[in-house]
């Protein structure tokens, strides 16, 4: 490989060693036919990644089963994603990832399409609700690490497409589950994955009519398995903005977004219920969906350090929980925090899929994938063991200070700060 791609240098030089070339930008680059496709299909499967929950929660509650069993059925959805994710961008890698997510489709097809029939004819077992999520959990850690590597190849603007798909997310985590309660509600559970399986095969089906152009990585010689991961891991520390901005991340998923959620769930419903609770979640996502919005339309010339001073906002959400503040505040907060990581998200995303060689990409993303995920449900973990003995409102301010911290210091590390955007 060349060595322009081992390193993506700091501010002058970081053009010359672009691995896409600049390109104009123009919004009918954006909606071209492979874009309207792939737009299509990540909405059909974020729509139905929505209702999973509500419709373990509904069919095995319904059904008599223990609170406990919903744990873990999520938990064996999330445990093999988190597990089998990097293995995924190997195989993204050695057998190019649109083949890899059509596959990935049809296992999640096969497992929901079981689950809908299962909890439609009567009681199905736990061992084959929770054998049925893993497949599904196999089926998303194959799909997701050839996301990265998709985008760039479906719009030369990689930024306005990673907005588009942001906004798009942010509507789908909250129409997902809406749309499941309330076909719990006129139906059963069998319907909300009967539902689900719909959504996986809109999304197979649309990347099977996807005509890519081949690209050079396509067609590379590979090594073994083992040897390309352990490729792809030396790739990963050839860049210290990439390893560095995800160290910096396990720490914040670990110590702010882990503890986030759960609290954020126990704090608002204790103090204001349940219903105050779910229009929290809708107003966080009305901000994502204005950060995506915003990734539209700003193109700084250094996105990190853009997207750091963004996550600055999330503060705001922490301050407004730990002190128990009004309903108003709490709304504000919320709405802030969805824009500024939503944000991030954009600009974190776009520099990944522009400064990383085609040919490392998937394997790369798979292994902030991992990273990331495994963080964060160790912080979701902690949350309450560490709340009841210190308190969720420290808990809530501590992580606004390490947020502050993070912030700090991803705008002080040098090849993170200075790193340029490419592209106009």
């Amino acid at each position: 490989m060349p060595a322009a791609h081992h390193e993506t240098v700091s501010v002058g030089s970081a053009r010359s060693a672009d691995p896409l070339p600049p390109l104009p930008v123009g919004p009918d680059r954006l909606w071209n036919r492979n874009f309207r496709l792939f737009f299509v299909a990540r909405t059909a499967a974020l729509f139905g990644d929505g209702m999973i929950p509500v419709a373990l929660t509904a069919g095995l509650l319904g059904a008599g089963r223990p609170h406990s069993s919903v744990g873990y059925a999520l938990a064996a959805w999330m445990g093999p994603l988190a597990l089998f994710v990097l293995f995924g961008g190997v195989l993204a890698d050695r057998f190019t990832p649109r083949r890899m997510m059509i596959i990935a489709d049809s296992l999640r097809l096969v497992g929901a399409t079981v689950l809908a029939v299962s909890f439609a004819t009567g009681n199905p077992p736990l061992w084959a609700v929770y054998a049925l999520s893993s497949i599904a959990g196999v089926g998303a850690a194959l799909f997701q690490p050839g996301v990265a590597s998709t985008v760039p190849r479906v719009s030369s603007d990689v930024q306005r497409a990673n907005a588009v798909l942001r906004v798009s997310e942010a509507l789908m985590t909250m129409a997902g589950p809406a749309f499941a309660g309330v076909l719990v509600g006129l139906a059963s559970a069998g319907a909300v994955y009967a539902a689900n399986a719909s959504t996986f095969l809109v999304s197979g089906v649309c990347l099977f009519l996807l005509r890519l152009a081949p690209a050079p990585s396509d067609e590379a010689r590979r090594g073994t398995f083992v040897a390309e991961l352990v490729d792809g891991w030396r790739e990963f520390r050839a860049r210290s903005w990439l390893w560095g901005v995800i160290a910096i991340w396990t720490v914040y998923g670990f110590t702010v977004l882990g503890p986030m959620l759960p609290l954020t769930a126990v704090e608002v419903t204790e103090a204001h219920g349940s219903g105050t609770y779910g229009a929290m979640m809708a107003v966080n996502g009305a901000g994502s969906v204005v950060g995506g919005l915003l990734a539209l339309r700003l193109r700084p010339r250094r996105p990190l350090a853009a997207g750091a001073v963004a996550l600055s906002g999330v503060c705001l959400n922490l301050v407004v929980l730990g002190l128990g503040l009004p309903v108003a505040a709490l709304g504000a907060g919320q709405f802030v925090a969805g824009a500024a990581f939503a944000f991030w998200l954009v600009m974190w995303s776009t520099t990944v899929q522009t400064h990383v060689p085609p040919e490392a990409l998937n394997r790369l993303h798979a292994y902030d994938v991992a990273g990331s995920l495994l963080m964060l449900a160790a912080g979701r973990a902690l949350a309450g063991p560490v709340a009841d003995r210190v308190g969720a409102p420290e808990v809530l301010l501590a992580g606004a200070v390490i947020n502050v911290l993070v912030v700090g210091v991803l705008l002080g590390a040098h090849p993170i700060r200075r790193l340029r955007r490419i592209g106009a």
